[in-house]
C-alpha cells in the first residue's frame, strides 16, 4: 500500500468576524488523493495563538468577495 499522506505546508484560511485571516507556511499533512490537510495539535493552538495575539500580520491583502447567485 502506497503512502498517501506527505509533510508539506499549506496556507490556512478562516473567517472571523467577517474577516478573512489568511496563514501562510503551516505545517501539515496532506493527502495526495484527497487534498485533506491534517494539523498536529500544536499547529492548531499556534494558530489560535496568532489569531488572538492581535499582532501585526506579516502583510494585508485586498480580496475580491462574489456572491453565488
Amino acid at each position: 500500500m502506497n503512502e498517501t499522506m506527505v509533510n508539506t505546508t499549506v496556507t490556512y484560511t478562516l473567517e472571523r468576524d467577517g474577516k478573512l485571516i489568511v496563514v501562510e507556511h503551516v505545517p501539515a499533512r496532506v493527502c495526495v488523493e484527497t487534498g485533506e490537510q491534517f494539523f498536529m495539535p500544536e499547529t492548531v493552538e499556534h494558530i489560535q495563538s496568532l489569531i488572538q495575539s492581535q499582532q501585526k500580520p506579516a502583510r494585508i491583502i485586498e480580496t475580491p468577495v462574489y456572491e453565488y447567485a
